[in-house]
């Protein structure tokens, strides 16, 4: 059958190929790490081969969703939609077929059930392995390569990272003998450019990153280095510093791409505003990349994907105005799209219709979306935390849709020119090819009970150990210890240069940080500015720098979304709306006025007596805080010249080497931690999971209480604290739309810094549902209190924020009712609607309480309508 399947491609197979299909004729497991369309999938394409003709059955999995549906679509093409089945948590179509396409998550819950669709199960392909390092899906990978059966052969297909053989000799040492089937090299060459503008010139600059030295080695661009390094500050207008270079707009590089014939093109913004926003600039520029034909077949493609969705719901996902950029020939696509809208960009640009996609990075995760171009507009993303400069490995999965195979002859990778990103560190990271592949593998409260529920104590540590994360940790000690000794050599070395002065040394720094912290005014976070915001109450008055003085409280303006706003009158008698972006500190009543009644700040007359008695008040004088903080700055200041450091001529010196020495020492104490950490096995940290279960009743001895037999089939980021609202029965008794809000408290989590710390929603939506959603809070409470004793991870709190747009919804609202012009997209609405429905049906599954569990279907089933459950089509 090889010689047929050869025959069949049409086209020679790449050496790498031969390998991993010799490896499988072999009786071998494999992994393959190749760069993005380098032709993985024909190795797992043979592995499906095999399994048919074998009469088995061949198992596709993939971490997402959306890449399950695509898969599903190009084998049903092949197969026959008769012999290919897909299973997610949206759909279930020909489960029992002999090639079925799957999340990884579906296929570990599979193993844990022992489902009967295991037995004549002879390949298992994990797609996308390298996410085995994601913090929140990757430990999946790790349980479902330990826990297969052992006659089942593995096809890992892989992203290129630079520890392939490391994690090919783990699963050898799992699974039995693997081939590591490596290769680096593109089938499209990439040519990599940098892309700068001029402040004073239209024309840009397309430069090429490297160059051929005399050796013939690449080496950096010198002429994009002098450019980069001319780019000196001009005194600009009013002597403000102003740089001679600036970044392309998108518009600029839509146009200069298509003049260079480097279309198509996939612009990675890292924002979705910024993704939506680059095309409302592309429209208004009255940008057009297509012919009268293709924005024809566009709007046929538009009106088969979005043939599910209401008028009225596509007149909220401004349906007119996405369809005008995409028959102009751009696009934006990001999770806060609806899939529907999302699939007709993927197929519209695969088709060579859409010139340019304006993306996020979560496009680069394995959908099929070749380029001729990748363009990045600047190498730094916000994770929802905080700003990170792209990993070579990233840099690498961004610019692997670049080049079409059979198509271009080279595909470009653009980096546009930053002005906090000089143009070595550029070159630098397109010169590094992957990053090691780490393991993210931690046991977990369903984790441990199932391998209670399937295991005995001997057996459970023995599979525990076998994880690639005990794998490596075993490998990494070594590594560590090394580290640690020279860190140490580095505090030496640090100490050697400050000489007997340590102690003055310290002592100067802490003066120094003691004023900076007091020239900061004690500035506060947003959380202290927000709570100090809702303290104040109607008629405080406040004084407002960044608005020119006093201001007088009217109200507190809540968004549906989450947050407030003060509401409140100027001396000018002007309403102004005042968010925690307007304070430097939090606010505090500096008076209070009475306000005119009947109350009605529309009203001139109204706004004009407030705004007399507002001008006329006298201030509390905020007095003896200010002036104890002006002392102790004038006492600091003293003190810092009358120091002895003060006039030592070593002083920069020394501070530099006591910074650097704080630095050095508080790396030795976090590499002394991983050693620790990297030593303590991962069955230990099991050990301490169980003792929180037997705690808490799920576990006596090594045995599942009904507790833990409930808990084994709940799988879920919070499934201990889920199980445990199930069996204090704060589910029990709902109406199915408040079941659906109190069971978005475990599923919800709002993006953003701000998603640490749950809030309450701006409106709930039934006090049944504010009761039931405080009492999970207060279990959660319990339980991170008992996981802090532990020392393990604290479980993540739950999230109310959800709450009013998933009742409202399964209440039966429309879309434009639900979202009312608020700040969630569509896209991330039918997102966090379809994880409750899972949730809901997991419910259905596991209550106590036959009435819960019709409630929580019914839930799901009332969910499950309109964009959602448009959103949930798999197509073939």
């Amino acid at each position: 059958m090889r010689a047929t399947f050869e025959a069949e491609r049409g086209f020679p197979l790449d050496r790498f190929q031969e390998l991993a299909l010799d490896a499988l004729d072999a009786g071998e497991s494999v992994l393959v790490a190749a760069p993005t369309g380098s032709g993985k999938t024909l190795v797992a394409e043979y592995a499906i081969e095999r399994a048919l003709a074998a009469n088995g059955k061949v198992f596709y999995t993939t971490p997402l969703k959306a890449l399950s549906n695509q898969k599903y679509g190009d084998l049903a093409r092949v197969h026959g939609s008769r012999n290919v089945g897909l299973l997610t948590g949206d759909n279930s179509v020909n489960g029992d077929a002999p090639v079925v396409v799957m999340t990884t998550e579906v296929l570990r819950n599979m193993i844990y059930a022992a489902s009967p669709a295991l037995d004549g199960l002879r390949y298992v392909v994990l797609d996308e392995v390298h996410y085995l390092q994601d913090r929140y899906r990757g430990p999946v990978w790790e349980e479902v390569i330990v826990h297969l059966p052992p006659e089942v052969i593995l096809v890992c297909l892989s992203a290129t990272v630079s520890n392939a053989e490391e994690v090919a000799a783990w699963i050898e040492t799992v699974r039995g003998s693997t081939a590591a089937i490596i290769e680096e090299h593109r089938p499209v060459s990439l040519e990599h450019r940098y892309l700068v503008g001029e402040r004073n010139a239209d024309q840009l600059h397309l430069l090429p990153t490297f160059v051929a030295a005399p050796d013939g080695e690449l080496r950096p661009n010198p002429d994009a280095a002098r450019l980069d390094a001319r780019n000196a500050r001009d005194p600009g207008w009013r002597g403000r510093p102003r740089t001679r270079l600036r970044t392309p707009s998108r518009v600029e590089t839509a146009e200069l791409l298509a003049s260079e014939s480097m279309l198509p093109a996939i612009a990675f913004v890292f924002s979705r505003k910024g993704c939506d926003q680059a095309v409302e600039q592309c429209l208004a520029a009255g940008l057009r990349l297509t012919e009268p034909h293709e924005r024809a077949r566009i709007r046929a493609i538009a009106d088969a994907k979005t043939a599910g969705l209401a008028d009225d719901d596509l007149d909220v996902l401004r349906y007119d105005q996405w369809l005008a950029g995409l028959e102009a020939g751009f696009a934006a696509h990001h999770a806060g799209m609806v899939p529907p809208m999302k699939e007709a960009v993927e197929e519209a640009f695969a088709e060579g219709l859409v010139k340019v996609v304006f993306a996020t990075e979560t496009l680069a995760l394995g959908i099929n979306m070749p380029a001729r171009s990748v363009v990045i507009e600047k190498l730094s993303k916000f994770t929802g935390e905080r700003h990170e400069f792209l990993t070579p490995g990233e840099y690498t999965q961004l610019t692997g849709r670049a080049g079409r195979r059979g198509i271009d002859e080279r595909g470009y990778a653009i980096v546009c020119w930053s002005p906090f990103v000089p143009f070595d560190q550029v070159a630098s990271l397109a010169s590094r090819r992957s990053d090691a592949l780490r393991s993210s593998f931690r046991p977990t409260y369903n984790m441990a009970a199932n391998l209670v529920r399937r295991y005995s104590k001997f057996e459970a540590h023995h599979l525990l150990n076998l994880s690639f994360a005990q794998f490596h940790a075993d490998r990494d000690v070594v590594t560590l210890e090394r580290q640690l000794d020279r860190t140490k050599q580095q505090v030496g070395r640090q100490r050697e240069l400050i000489g007997p002065d340590l102690a003055l040394v310290e002592e100067y720094r802490a003066l120094v940080t003691e004023l900076e912290t007091l020239r900061r005014n004690g500035a506060s976070g947003g959380r202290r500015i927000t709570e100090a915001m809702e303290a104040l109450r109607p008629g405080d008055v406040v004084v407002v720098r960044r608005r020119g003085g006093r201001i007088a409280v009217l109200n507190h303006e809540h968004r549906r979304g989450g947050g407030s706003r003060l509401v409140a009158v100027t001396p000018g008698r002007d309403v102004v709306r005042l968010g925690p972006q307007d304070f430097e500190a939090p606010p505090r009543r500096a008076a209070t006025i009475d306000l005119p009644t009947p109350f009605a700040p529309r009203n001139p007359a109204f706004r004009r007596q407030a705004a007399d008695r507002l001008r006329r008040v006298k201030l509390h004088d905020d007095g003896g805080r200010t002036r104890r903080e002006d002392r102790r700055r004038s006492e600091l200041e003293d003190a810092l010249a009358d120091h002895p450091l003060a006039r030592d001529p070593q002083r920069e010196q020394k501070l530099r080497a006591a910074a650097a020495l704080e630095r050095f020492e508080r790396d030795v104490q976090r590499t002394e931690r991983r050693v620790r950490g990297r030593s303590e096995s991962l069955a230990r940290q099991f050990d301490r999971v169980l003792r929180v279960l037997e705690a808490w009743g799920y576990v006596d001895g090594w045995h599942l209480t009904e507790a833990g037999e409930q808990l084994a089939r709940l799988y879920t980021e919070t499934d201990l604290l889920l199980a445990e609202a199930l069996r204090e029965r704060i589910l029990d008794g709902l109406r199915p739309p408040e079941l659906a809000a109190v069971v978005s408290c475990f599923t919800y989590e709002r993006r953003g810094p701000e998603g640490q710390h749950p809030m309450p929603p701006a409106r709930w939506p039934t006090k049944t549902v504010a009761k039931r959603a405080r009492a999970v809070e207060r279990l959660g409470e319990q339980l991170r209190a008992n996981e802090d004793d532990a020392g393990l991870p604290e479980t993540r709190p739950p999230d109310p924020g959800f709450t009013p747009y998933v009742h409202d919804w399964a209440a039966g609202e429309t879309l434009a009712e639900v979202l009312d012009d608020d700040e969630m997209t569509g896209g991330d609405f039918v997102r966090h609607v379809k994880q409750c429905i899972d949730l809901l049906r997991q419910v259905g599954d596991v209550a106590t309480d036959p009435e819960t569990r019709l409630r929580a279907r019914e839930a799901a089933d009332a969910c499950h309508r309109g964009v959602v459950a448009a959103s949930s089509v798999a197509s073939a």
